[in-house]
């Protein structure tokens, strides 16, 4: 009874991924979360530093304006919130824009270019190109179907990819060309 009840789940039909027809190249639509933060720039952290100063930096202005008269002790504790809440949005901000230049939703030459070299030497080490899963493939495709595209959604739900998985919405055979062109020219090279 297990087996067919797995079998039926395994058959069940798999929702296309969405082909992005904008200005700028789909690199990834699920982008795993250590690569997000490894592939934000610099830009991103001071426009998430921006957004994440703007919580205590108001909660200090509306006491100024507005004094709350709570005591030496009140205030303190809601200025550390504020500065958590904003910290959790610089965050999140810093994500969304780093996962929609994977999109291609924003401008991306420099990420393409660094997805291209990742990629290219994780296959001539001979290593898998988006990690190792203990998942069974079937959870694999799960995870892939709720969390692709959810940077689009992320100030509703936070939903970011922590499963590695082999379904990026991409064709894998470019960085394989890419790394027999640089094999060949290595060897060429000696």
């Amino acid at each position: 009874m297990a087996q067919s009840t797995q079998a039926a789940q395994e058959a069940q039909p798999l929702i296309a991924d969405k082909i992005p027809t904008g200005e700028y190249p789909l690199i990834d639509n699920d982008p795993h979360i250590s690569r997000v933060i490894r592939y934000a720039r610099p830009g991103d952290w001071a426009a998430g530093a921006a957004v994440g100063a703007l919580s205590p930096a108001l909660m200090l202005y509306w006491e100024r304006v507005s004094p709350s008269f709570v005591g030496k002790g009140g205030f303190p504790p809601i200025l550390r919130l504020s500065g958590a809440i904003g910290l959790t949005g610089m965050f999140m901000f810093v994500c969304s824009r780093s996962s929609h230049r994977f999109y291609g939703a924003r401008e991306n030459r420099r990420e393409v270019e660094m997805d291209m070299r990742e990629m290219v030497d994780k296959v001539k080490r001979g290593e898998p190109l988006y990690g190792k899963s203990e998942m069974s493939e079937y959870l694999q495709g799960v995870s892939h179907r709720n969390s692709r595209y959810s940077a689009v959604f992320a100030h509703v739900i936070p939903w970011p990819n922590l499963v590695n998985h082999p379904y990026h919405g991409v064709d894998t055979a470019k960085y394989y060309r890419q790394a027999e062109l640089e094999l060949e020219q290595e060897r060429a090279a000696k």
